[in-house]
């Protein structure tokens, strides 16, 4: 009876992230591409595993893993601030496209038989080019969620495609390096990242450029090393971007040894190393009810540490030399760990991190992964050579705990404070009255919003009345009507009800809900406080209300009679 009760409960978790996502088609098309990204990411990653292990065994594929993923660590920061500086949405599908033509350069040479030289040379191409979907497209569903909820769902739904993919991209390249060759793999990745890029063309423009505001940190220059000091000053941020980054590590091992695992301890074909990752996967599908539950949960160390657990657990067990059987479920153990882990990590971060800066962190931590994939390849093969397959799986199971262990009581105190309104702040920075405001300001008045819901046919304000609030529409459509007739149709991103405040009138429109609406409402000192404060946003918001009252006086001068002669 209890196990059908927890099942029932996980299935409606399940179904209530599934109906979160369902509303929100943009966030649905940008999360399908990046199921498709990952695909083609783990399948082409293990490719040239496999191609690097026929040249040279474990440590031709562990020098040829650090060789690509050192450039991708590099350029990772300075590629991710493209999405500070561009619309988010294109940003991500130039990356897309980058994928795809590198993929498709590097199979033509492995097909054509090109110098191995040649071949290591051109791999660096899409391991570069992989590293500009993560941290963008993390940047970019805070300003496509309309309320918190759904990003939290979209981080539940990428950790889901992440395991999904693990699964999915290894079994492609076992069944394809069963009948071809890795240059197949990734001819067929460079097809799958062509798609992706025409999922995310209809959301391209669903979210403008980040405003730049002048202050201390958006001086810092987009680079590795700007991005550095923002984290080293935010111990916060700083702790869950080193635990992301170990937890890399020992990804970047796990890739070396299942090669090894599979040819030189279970003495199978080189094809068994992709279906060894997909059990990773497997793990990762099935705690797909257990993220799930995550959506939405204000409290996120204590899953942490679990997943912390179930990692050891599994890399352990695989120093003993197991069976095969054992040797997948011990896999799948770590693959479902790891699922939880990444959910809750990366949740606390987008958390913490102020969300102005979201995207130079997350290209920051991008790139701290990358260096450790190449860490990871790197620990793994001195590992296997002191040690053999053992040490090295036992090595790599104790990290994750020790980084754990050195952030002490830092991750009970960030568990407890981190709630940046990181949907809200995206959802101001779209009104242009309200986008030039300094991060902080916009951070407060994120805190202060009152979400309300409208059904259609609703006036939230009507003309002649006295003016209290400031509305920012999240979703929806309403009509702004002066004098009975219909002047503008607002959406997403629009914001009415300032004239009012700002020059202490009747409010000179109505607005009607024309569907329904979701919408957040801002008290009068709040408002005003802020742009008062801020001299730039003052005279912006200034001009474009004198431009809607310009509007109104000539629609009402052109309705007015004309005078007799």
């Amino acid at each position: 009876m209890i196990a059908e009760v927890a099942a029932q409960e996980q299935s409606g978790s399940i179904a209530r992230v599934l109906r979160i996502m369902a509303r929100n088609k943009e966030l649905r098309r940008v999360e399908l591409a990046f199921a498709t990204f990952n695909v083609a990411e783990w399948g082409t990653w293990l490719a040239m595993l496999v191609y690097a292990y026929a040249h040279g065994g474990v440590t031709a594929a562990g020098v040829l893993a650090t060789a690509m993923l050192v450039p991708a660590a590099v350029g990772a920061p300075p590629l991710a601030a493209f999405g500070e500086r561009y619309p988010p949405g294109r940003v991500l599908i130039a990356g897309y496209l980058g994928q795809a033509v590198s993929c498709a350069v590097v199979a033509a040479a492995m097909l054509a038989g090109a110098p191995r030289l040649a071949v290591y040379a051109l791999l660096v191409l899409p391991s570069v080019a992989f590293t500009v979907t993560r941290p963008t497209q993390s940047a970019f569903a805070p300003g496509l969620a309309r309320l918190p909820d759904e990003l939290a769902a979209t981080n539940v739904v990428s950790s889901w495609i992440e395991g999904v993919s693990t699964l999915g991209g290894p079994l492609l390249v076992g069944v394809v390096l069963t009948v071809s060759t890795p240059g197949v793999v990734f001819g067929v990745g460079a097809a799958i990242c062509a798609v992706a890029a025409l999922l995310v063309v209809p959301a391209r423009d669903a979210m403008a450029a980040p405003v730049s505001v002048g202050d201390d940190v958006a001086s810092d220059s987009p680079s590795l090393g700007g991005s550095v000091a923002f984290v080293r000053r935010e111990p916060n941020a700083r702790t869950l971007v080193l635990l992301l980054g170990a937890q890399a590590v020992a990804l970047g091992a796990l890739d070396i040894l299942y090669v090894e695992l599979a040819r030189g301890v279970l003495h199978l074909g080189g094809n068994w190393a992709g279906y060894l990752n997909a059990a990773f996967g497997l793990g990762s599908v099935l705690a797909i009810g257990l993220t799930a539950r995550l959506v939405g949960h204000p409290r996120l160390a204590l899953p942490l540490v679990l997943s912390l657990a179930g990692w050891t657990v599994g890399l352990f067990g695989l120093s003993a030399t197991p069976a095969l059987a054992l040797s997948l479920v011990l896999i799948a153990t770590a693959g479902g760990a790891r699922s939880i882990f990444d959910v809750t990590a990366r949740t606390l971060l987008q958390r913490v991190a102020r969300p102005d800066l979201l995207a130079r962190v997350l290209g920051l931590l991008e790139g701290l992964e990358m260096a450790g994939l190449a860490v990871g390849s790197l620990l793994a093969t001195a590992l296997f050579a002191l040690g053999g397959a053992a040490a090295a799986f036992a090595g790599v199971g104790a990290l994750l705990p020790l980084v754990a262990l050195s952030a002490g009581r830092r991750l009970l105190d960030i568990d407890r404070h981190a709630t940046a309104p990181v949907v809200e702040v995206a959802l101001l920075r779209s009104v242009p009255m309200l986008s030039l405001l300094p991060p902080p300001t916009l951070e407060s008045l994120a805190r202060a919003l009152i979400p309300e819901d409208a059904p259609a046919g609703v006036e939230v304000v009507t003309q002649g009345d006295e003016g209290d609030r400031f509305y920012v529409i999240a979703d929806g459509e309403a009509d702004v009507i002066a004098d009975e007739t219909i002047v503008a149709t607002l959406h997403r991103g629009d914001g009415f009800g300032e004239i009012a405040l700002m020059y202490d009138v009747p409010r000179t429109a109505t607005v009607r809900t024309r569907t329904h609406v979701q919408l957040y409402a801002l008290e009068r000192d709040n408002f005003l406080v802020a742009l008062t404060g801020h001299l730039p946003a003052q005279t912006l918001a200034q001009g474009l209300a004198s431009e809607r009252l310009a509007e109104l006086e000539a629609l009402r001068a052109s309705r007015a009679p004309a005078s007799a002669d």
